[in-house]
């Protein structure tokens, strides 16, 4: 894997299409051996709207910028009251790496 820098920003947490939370990000990207852009990090929202949707299907991200990323939860549980959730992302990932920041 290629390491391609990293975005931040903030958006909308969305379950099932309906808007949950606002919540902030942290991800990295990076290139694997077939040159597809994979994505993980972190989101922040409440630890009520974590809690709501860890676990769930259907989780994406709107962000600020216009793009609409789904969400999956890295870990099997989510630590109790936590504002934090580590995820994997998919979805319309920024391709062009000058959009990432190193």
């Amino acid at each position: 894997m290629r390491y391609i820098g990293g975005i931040i920003g903030g958006g909308v947490l969305k379950c099932n299409g309906e808007d949950i939370a606002r919540a902030s990000y942290d991800f990295d990207g990076y290139f694997d051996k077939s040159g597809r852009l994979t994505s993980c990090g972190e989101i922040r929202a409440s630890p009520a709207a974590l809690k709501g949707v860890f676990g769930c299907k259907n989780v994406q991200l709107l962000t600020d910028d216009g793009l609409l990323l789904d969400l999956s939860f890295s870990e099997k549980a989510l630590p109790t009251a936590s504002a934090v959730a580590h995820v994997d992302v998919t979805g319309k990932l920024l391709t062009v790496q000058r959009n990432w920041r190193h």
